[in-house]
């Protein structure tokens, strides 16, 4: 049977970490191949280096060496998927709309999760999903700001 739990943490890392990217950096105004290069740094680079770290993580609490290795693959694995999915979005929708597609896709996503996430663990979905897209939202506003101010300094 799928387990939610498999892939909950690498996908919710990729969804809110893609969105504040490509939202943060569409606000200081940065080029389509800077905002799929975050993408792909993200999904490549900090995935491995997360991955490296959970793996790490489990092995100091003695976590049997399959199920530790499986755990990394599994994250490493549903990060590249769920960061990669935005990369077709900057190459489909104009500049101005890029931002608004990425947060609309990652909260479609972000919900999806939360929702099998709450039904597994047998809990109301609503509540769950509601907390969960405003701490998304105050991600993307925080990387917002920032992107904006960066775009005022530089």
């Amino acid at each position: 049977m799928f387990k939610t739990k498999k892939i909950s943490y690498g996908g919710t890392a990729a969804v809110v970490t893609s969105m504040a990217l490509i939202s943060g950096l569409s606000a200081a105004d940065a080029t389509k191949p800077v905002i799929v290069s975050a993408i792909l740094i993200a999904a490549l680079a900090d995935n491995l280096t997360d991955a490296l770290s959970i793996h790490i993580y489990q092995e100091s609490e003695q976590i049997n060496k399959k199920e530790a290795f499986t755990g990394t693959i599994t994250n490493f694995l549903t990060r590249l998927l769920f960061g990669i999915s935005f990369v077709p979005l900057v190459g489909l929708f104009p500049l101005s709309y890029v931002a608004k597609a990425a947060i609309i896709w990652g909260m479609l996503l972000l919900a999806m999760l939360t929702y099998l996430v709450a039904r597994e663990r047998k809990m109301k979905p609503l509540p769950e999903v509601l907390k969960h897209l405003a701490v998304a939202v105050a991600v993307i506003t925080v990387s917002v700001m920032i992107g904006h101010w960066i775009g005022s300094v530089l």
